[in-house]
């Protein structure tokens, strides 16, 4: 098979933002208790965190932390959550029907956050609660003092304010299963003034409005529209979420997803813009997709789980390296929309359809772990076009699938050029990259992923990145065999 990739430094999507980066933590199964926090365990410290998971995650360099949810936060009282931990109430969490302590709230959450390197994206309670609750929130949080909200937080421990920038007004309000599901008329009316008082506290906040749950709604795409009739001109983004499977157990199909993925976001797009042009607004809407993965492996272990626990075994993905590839053709898409995604969360971090496992002993890194890792780090800078020719192939539900999925980011700082490239297919390929303008001057690191069988898991922590010796670099062209279903990354040092 055959696979190029042309880079033209001038040929450039956007510079890719931080916050592209980032993830969601939900008080759901044991990602957070048992999970983040667990005191008395010998990897915690003294606040109770583990310090093997804070590790991991600062490996990961995420951005911000999207918090406390999820379906979560729509029965949430964020009020249970702060004060001292005895006097905190146990309540039942309706959302996945556990029972929560509160006993790792707000305060708790900050601190972990600074330890990790990480910044809050908070979500408010549009589901059970609305106004009140919201403002009281960014008062106790982002007020300097002096008010009822914000002395208690001094009087709970944090003299300055937490200046948390990022909120998000509810999650999923479109589904039925959703605490408080309104319609988008419904929704759109409360989102609106929510965010009015929101900003009369803090004008400086950057706020998240909540788009479809998934494609496949019956309300997909009105439901934007009718919510950005009423809230385009309060909020900063919109939200979409996307997860795939592959319950067919067909890999070609599986992985032509992506194809999915890149359009569900381009038609999201096309409804904000539309929604600019009628409301005849200087303003573009760029897009948080605050929720996306790969997730169906604990469907069935989560419907023979007993309610009302603590910190219940739920969503626990044990992921493969078919689920590897498919978060790695996702990530290259996220950035291929690098101009108008500006917040990405990965669902989620910790135990929870999730890059990071624990248990009793330590942690162990899942399969998806590696593709994510790897363009965190080095996936900043410059998303560059991808002007991209590959052999084809049809699957079940998708026509001319790329064998190859690739893209460049020009980092002009560090004066590299890293390509990401995925192959697709069972056999290897003679992958081409032109490098326009750019003065190549030596491969600095040649990686791959690949060699495990499909459904192999990493539980073992067998997986590893390898270095990838079939890579030469001549005339401004760069030459690589790329394995059959392999992730690979190359990093060049140029000139330009």
């Amino acid at each position: 098979m055959q696979g190029k990739l042309t880079v033209d430094p001038a040929s450039q999507i956007a510079k890719i933002d931080d916050r592209v980066y980032s993830a969601l933590i939900e008080h759901l199964g044991r990602s957070v208790y048992d999970g983040l926090y667990q005191p008395n365990h010998p990897q915690s410290d003294q606040d109770g965190f583990r310090q093997d998971v804070i590790d991991a995650v600062k490996s990961l360099n995420i951005d911000l932390i999207r918090y406390p949810g999820g379906n979560f936060v729509s029965g949430f009282n964020w009020e249970d959550s702060i004060g001292p931990k005895s006097t905190r109430p146990t309540r039942l969490d309706l959302a996945w029907r556990s029972i929560e302590t509160n006993q790792f709230g707000l305060h708790e959450f900050m601190k972990w956050t600074q330890k990790t390197g990480t910044r809050p994206d908070m979500a408010v309670n549009l589901g059970s609660r609305g106004i009140d609750a919201a403002r009281n929130l960014v008062e106790y949080c982002n007020f300097s003092g002096g008010t009822y909200w914000s002395d208690l937080r001094k009087q709970n421990g944090a003299e300055e304010p937490f200046n948390i920038k990022t909120w998000c007004l509810g999650n999923e309000m479109d589904g039925d299963w959703q605490i408080g599901h309104k319609t988008a008329d419904e929704y759109g009316r409360l989102a609106h003034e929510t965010a009015k008082v929101m900003r009369l506290v803090d004008p400086s906040i950057d706020l998240v409005v909540s788009g479809s749950s998934t494609r496949e709604m019956a309300t997909f795409g009105s439901w934007e529209e009718t919510v950005l009739d009423h809230t385009y001109d309060d909020v900063d983004y919109l939200s979409l979420h996307r997860y795939y499977d592959n319950e067919e157990n067909d890999l070609a199909n599986f992985l032509a997803k992506s194809i999915d993925f890149d359009e569900f976001i381009s038609g999201i797009v096309a409804v904000c813009d539309a929604v600019k042009a009628r409301k005849h607004s200087h303003k573009t809407l760029n897009l948080a997709l605050d929720e996306w993965n790969v997730w169906y492996h604990s469907h069935k272990q989560d419907d023979e789980t007993a309610p009302w626990q603590q910190a219940p075994h739920l969503l626990e993905d044990h992921y493969n390296f078919e689920d590897a590839l498919m978060v790695g053709t996702m990530l290259i898409t996220l950035l291929k929309h690098a101009d108008r995604v500006k917040i990405a969360c990965l669902a989620q971090l910790v135990n929870v359809i999730a890059p990071i496992m624990t248990d009793e002993h330590g942690i162990w890194l899942q399969s998806i772990f590696f593709p994510f890792l790897q363009i965190s780090k080095y996936g900043r800078g410059i998303a560059l076009t991808p002007q991209q020719t590959a052999t084809t192939y049809d699957s079940k539900d998708f026509k001319d699938v790329p064998y190859l999925d690739s893209l460049a980011v020009y980092n002009s700082e560090n004066h590299e050029i890293v390509i990401f490239a995925e192959n697709k297919g069972n056999t290897t390929m003679d992958f081409q990259t032109d490098l326009h303008d750019l003065n190549a001057q030596t491969v600095i690191e040649a990686t791959q992923f690949c060699g495990y069988d499909i459904k192999q898991t990493n539980e073992n922590q067998q997986m590893a990145l390898h270095p990838n010796s079939n890579v030469h670099l001549s005339d401004n062209t760069l030459t690589a065999s790329l394995q059959p279903l392999s992730w690979n990354m190359f990093r060049l040092h140029v000139t330009h």
